[in-house]
């Protein structure tokens, strides 16, 4: 491929070059749009990797297969095939579910994105891995919610990423959270620079208008002093379409020029994506060949490395596909039909969109890729599948099934606006038309059986926002503390932002109490301060004991532990309202009582009450809430040891969670594996689940998780030699006032500084964690706390005092029922020289 100037990009260039030297893991998404240059900057720095002895895997996103389940991934992992066998059988086997080679339940992001994070690393550990992705944005998404989910766990790795997106297309990258490189339009210097090098001898009056035209993008002024020579420019001067519309039309002039033949070879490829980069991904591609016309007309180059034809920039295919007839496209979808009959998913997607009247041949292979794509957990491509297979389908019975099952797959895949038109059960409830008290019936069905925070969040705001003024007071208090609750479950800073200027807008009137649930439900650690007084005084304001109000009072006090001052009114309501009372709330006050009974140390009560509140919800049909209290147990399960059991909630949460944008059960799920690896002393896991939810010295906004994890995440670091980023935690809190907020984060914060220190200093720091006033509250982490102390005293050769600790801890351990916490203390304490004493095996379980 042609070496492409770059001209104007030092700041960019600089950016990426200190990601590639970097001696961490990173991930950065490269942000502009088309024909402003990603590309090449995507490849100058993968040219600097491979100078440097990296191994670099390069892909593209092909449009066309945007529908496909994980092709994305299928060509991040192709090349790193030869590494695998180093896989444990766990890994492996999450690897062949999702593409095809062994049955089995589809995995969750989290499994799938450890299992690809384990091959990354086995093949960084000799050299480093940069992988570059070009096009990210066609990415299919279920590739892109993987990439990201690694994207955001490579510290620690030799493993960089790099991922280019178009500014003007969203894509599920967007969601991933990662640092952005901008790449804004050439300044005017360097536009008159990069011109001046492509067309020397151009007069000055059009170098000016080619400047005006071209609007700092490199690809329209690499472009244009062509197209001004063969006559094709006409389409730059259409001022009103964007610049990315109108060199797509300018690469369309040429195309139309082509000998008709080469034209629709040139569209085959482009359907196919043969030509999106020289990389087969290990599938069979159309391979373009005989297009001498095309590379003559600066429409494909040569690639250097494979010699391969390959598309100048992807406005070329995208000018493709607009310039093609419906007629030569369905022509073209039949030729891949037939050559990728072998690929059932690829052959029905092209037979498709080749077929135009009803053929049932052709739905039932729609049918059969339906089956293969929601297996393979692509449930989106399974409901286009069904859908157009009723469309195909000759008979009215056929039609009807295929619907049916269209509808059922989208229901079951939280796409639940698709499953209502599918079954056309009802209208949308979004319309401004709507009662605000329907608006809250129909956000709380959305939100608590189904889990759909972003339609309910989007229909509570847009209510609020267009509220008449003489609106009941207590109504839009309503309104305002179910977005709150909303706001909450989607743990999304963006819904965040939405809510927090509706609460902002309602401050002058004195709404205190919805401020107040706003500060400590949404981000803590930033708005916490305070809050624990004025919670106490809205606790002592309570007369009626309404079951709501105390129901949202005594969440906000499990947010700032403060749950033990209430703790006999919060169980008096939940057994009053959980008969035939205000069910819905006992199902939110149940969980406050369990989470009540995990802190203070009461496990076996704690998973009596998970239950019990199980069974409610299951009975009521509150989807939401199950699965919190799967998640729950799923906890309790994790830290006494019960593996199979935590990992089954674990990923119970993340299938149903993520696709809803529930992130504050994906988060749970994540402190779920962190629980899990720790207990199991994989601290390598461990530390890649709870930096997923906040990175080593940073809080995440608006997660209840993050400051929960804040031992997690230390005790992870520093088993896996991570000692900057651990001491960098503790540190993070102080200075973020964590410890003012609670009793509870001030003793974390303390355990954390303990365990982090260094040196004898590291005596007194441990003192002070384990005689804070609040640690004996806290009986799981005060043992954790005092294992660490032990080893540290053991390692100072003070075995005695060592060994007084450990039998703390033992007996701590024993009765939380956490036998492999016993089994390290026990360790511990043979190597103090005592010998190992017995647990209570009624309490390990």
């Amino acid at each position: 491929m042609e070496k492409q100037l770059i001209v104007g990009r030092e700041a960019e260039l600089a950016e990426l070059s200190r990601l590639v030297a970097s001696s961490d893991g990173q991930a950065v998404l490269v942000r502009g749009e088309a024909g402003v240059g990603k590309s090449v900057l995507l490849t100058a720095a993968a040219e600097q990797a491979g100078a440097r002895g990296h191994r670099v895997i390069r892909v593209t996103g092909v449009e066309s297969e945007t529908a496909l389940p994980f092709a994305g991934l299928h060509q991040i992992l192709h090349p790193l095939l030869h590494t695998m066998s180093g896989l444990d059988k766990a890994a492996q086997a999450v690897v062949d579910t999702v593409f095809g080679r062994r049955p089995g339940e589809v995995p969750s992001v989290m499994a799938l994105g450890i299992a690809v994070l384990d091959v990354m690393a086995l093949a960084s550990s000799d050299v480093p891995l940069l992988v570059v992705v070009d096009d990210g944005h066609w990415f299919d998404p279920h590739s892109a919610e993987v990439g990201g989910f690694i994207a955001r766990r490579l510290a620690g790795h030799a493993v960089r990423m790099i991922i280019g997106v178009r500014a003007e297309t969203s894509s599920a990258w967007d969601a991933a959270a990662l640092p952005e490189l901008a790449v804004a339009p050439l300044d005017a210097a360097a536009s008159a620079d990069l011109l001046r090098m492509q067309a020397p001898g151009m007069p000055s009056a059009v170098r000016s208008r080619v400047l005006a035209l071209a609007q700092g993008n490199p690809l329209a002024l690499t472009e244009l002093p062509h197209a001004l020579e063969e006559g094709t420019a006409s389409s730059m001067v259409v001022e009103a379409l964007p610049l990315p519309r109108r060199l797509e039309r300018m690469y369309g002039d040429r195309i139309k020029d082509l000998p008709v033949a080469e034209r629709s070879r040139l569209l085959l490829a482009a359907l196919d994506g043969s030509a999106a980069d020289a990389s087969t991904a290990g599938r069979t591609r159309y391979r373009l060949e005989q297009a001498e016309e095309a590379v003559a007309r600066g429409l494909l180059v040569r690639d250097a490395a494979s010699g391969e034809l390959v598309f100048r920039h992807p406005l070329v295919r995208s000018a493709l596909l607009q310039t093609a007839t419906p007629n030569e496209r369905r022509a073209a979808h039949g030729q891949l039909a037939e050559l990728h009959r072998d690929d059932l998913e690829r052959h029905a997607g092209h037979l498709a969109s080749a077929t135009v009247d009803p053929d049932e041949t052709v739905g039932a292979v729609l049918e059969r890729a339906a089956r293969s794509a929601s297996a393979r957990g692509g449930a989106a491509a399974a409901v286009a599948l069904l859908t157009r297979a009723a469309e195909l389908s000759p008979a009215a019975g056929q039609r009807s099934r295929r619907l049916g099952d269209a509808a059922f797959v989208a229901a079951q895949s939280a796409l639940l606006d698709r499953a209502q038109e599918l079954r056309q059960a009802s209208d949308r409830l979004a319309s401004s038309s709507q009662s605000p008290t329907a608006v809250i019936t129909a956000a709380y069905a959305a939100l608590y059986q189904q889990g759909d925070v972003r339609s309910a969040h989007r229909r509570v705001a847009h209510a609020l926002r267009t509220m008449s003024p003489q609106t009941d007071p207590a109504i839009r208090t309503r309104l305002l503390n179910l977005l709150l609750a909303i706001s909450l479950f989607s743990a999304d800073p963006a819904l965040w932002s939405v809510t927090d200027g509706l609460v902002d807008a309602r401050r002058a009137s004195g709404d205190e109490t919805t401020v107040l649930y706003r500060d400590v439900w949404g981000d803590i650690t930033r708005r916490g301060h305070g809050a624990r007084q004025h919670l106490q005084e809205l606790f002592a304001r309570l007369d009626e004991e309404q079951p709501w109000d105390v129901m949202r009072l005594s969440v906000a006090a499990y947010c700032l532990d403060a749950l033990g001052d209430y703790r006999f009114l919060v169980r008096q309501v939940a057994e009053r309202e959980s008969g035939s009372g205000a069910v819905t709330n006992a199902m939110t006050l149940l969980q406050v009582v369990m989470l009540d009974q995990i802190s203070s140390g009461d496990w076996d009560g704690a998973e009596r009450t998970g239950h019990r509140g199980l069974e409610l919800t299951t009975t009521h049909g509150y989807s939401l809430f199950e699965h919190q209290y799967h998640g729950f147990l799923g906890l309790i399960a994790a830290w006494r040891g019960d593996a199979p059991r935590a990992t089954a909630a674990m990923n119970r949460l993340d299938r149903w969670a993520r696709p809803r944008g529930v992130g504050y059960l994906t988060q749970l799920a994540e402190a779920i594996g962190a629980a899990t690896s720790l207990t199991e002393g994989d601290y390598e896991s461990a530390y890649a689940y709870a930096s997923g939810i906040t990175a080593p010295g940073t809080f995440t906004p608006y997660s209840q998780q993050a400051p929960r994890t804040l031992l997690d995440l230390v005790e992870a670091a520093l088993h896996t030699g991570r000692g900057d980023q651990a001491r960098a935690h503790p540190a993070a809190a102080r200075h973020q006032g964590l410890p003012a907020i609670s009793p509870r984060l001030d003793f974390l914060t303390a355990a954390a500084d303990a365990m982090t220190t260094e040196g004898d200093a590291a005596r007194a720091a441990f003192e002070r964690a384990t005689h804070h006033p609040a640690a004996a509250d806290y009986p799981f982490e005060l043992a954790r706390v005092r294992l660490a102390q032990g080893v540290w005293l053991r390692r100072a050769r003070e075995r005695a005092a060592a060994r007084t600790v450990l039998a703390q801890a033992a007996d701590a351990f024993e009765r939380l029922g956490a036998a492999p916490w016993v089994r390290r203390v026990q360790a511990e304490l043979r190597a103090t020289g005592a010998p190992g004493s017995t647990p209570d095996r009624a309490r390990l379980r």
